[in-house]
């Protein structure tokens, strides 16, 4: 409690500080306490109409992430709303660049195709996150190489004994088409010629994922280093442990970007909140939550 406490003073002390001094160019209609202010004209889409609401769609990965992020800000501006839901990375892309929400959440790189179909969407990394293979506890295999994970999840070893383990069925989990965590790790680890088996259990989360894992002997998936916990092992690939550490220093081979995406130039409450999770206060609040900061 004490530490929350501290947080939330260190925010509003931090909030307070920016807001001197400066004219906002555009403003929400009843102004929140303690928002960061927008220095210069910018041409963008209207945010919601009462000025205070936020709607956030897309990625599962980013979804809790979001959610923490918005919990702190709403704290100190209790008068704005930040509704997060999920939907998947392509959907996060498109909520953004049809408007349908103020913001859109992407656990990938954003597309070559996407930005040409939605050219006026503006893109914020807002953190870095590794994807992790992870097996169920009980199975006795602690690393694999890279050549390894992908000859696994594209069905061509199909036993744990053809990789040192004990003689028992491989069973394959993914993620679903459209995930971000997915269309990564086949960006990343697949290539363009090996494709997920259509043999794997697939699951529409990161956390029907892990649960699927933590109860299902000899498998394996892959995971957002933000999911991990107890109940699933991760291996070391190509011999380096799947650490935030690793990952930092370029080690670990499979990180991507946690993006969040608008229609134009961000204004209003949504520049805010976006200001808000780049600044100290909220990267602090990405390490927090199992993420890599990008500050």
């Amino acid at each position: 409690m004490r530490r929350i406490s501290l947080v939330v003073f260190i925010l509003v002390a931090m909030l307070v500080t920016a807001c001197g001094g400066t004219t906002p160019t555009v403003a929400p209609t009843t102004a929140p306490t303690a928002v960061p202010e927008t220095t210069e004209a910018t041409e963008a889409a209207p945010v919601a109409e009462s000025g205070q609401h936020i709607s956030v769609a897309g990625s599962t990965t980013v979804q809790p992430l979001a959610e923490k992020l918005a919990e702190v800000f709403v704290a100190a501006n209790p008068d704005v709303k930040i509704d997060v839901a999920g939907g998947g990375s392509s959907a996060g892309v498109k909520a953004a660049g049809d408007g349908t929400a103020d913001i859109g959440a992407a656990s990938r790189e954003i597309k070559a195709e996407e930005k040409t179909t939605y050219p006026d969407i503006v893109i914020f990394e807002i953190a870095r996150d590794g994807i992790a293979v992870v097996v169920h506890p009980e199975v006795p295999v602690d690393a694999l190489t890279t050549d390894q994970v992908r000859d696994i999840f594209a069905g061509n070893i199909t036993n744990w004994s053809e990789v040192g383990g004990e003689n028992q069925p491989i069973t394959v989990i993914s993620r679903e088409e459209g995930s971000g965590t997915r269309g990564a790790f086949e960006e990343m680890v697949m290539g363009e010629e090996a494709a997920i088996t259509d043999k794997a259990i697939f699951q529409d989360s990161n956390g029907k994922v892990r649960t699927t894992v933590a109860s299902t002997p000899n498998s394996i998936a892959f995971l957002s280093f933000g999911y991990l916990d107890d109940s699933v092992y991760a291996v070391a690939i190509d011999g380096v442990e799947a650490t935030e550490a690793n990952a930092l220093s370029g080690a670990y081979p499979v990180v991507r970007p946690l993006n969040m995406i608008t229609k134009g130039e961000p204004t209003g409450v949504v520049k805010a909140w976006l200001d808000f999770i780049l600044s100290d206060a909220g990267q602090a609040i990405v390490k927090e939550q199992g993420y890599l900061a990008v500050k």
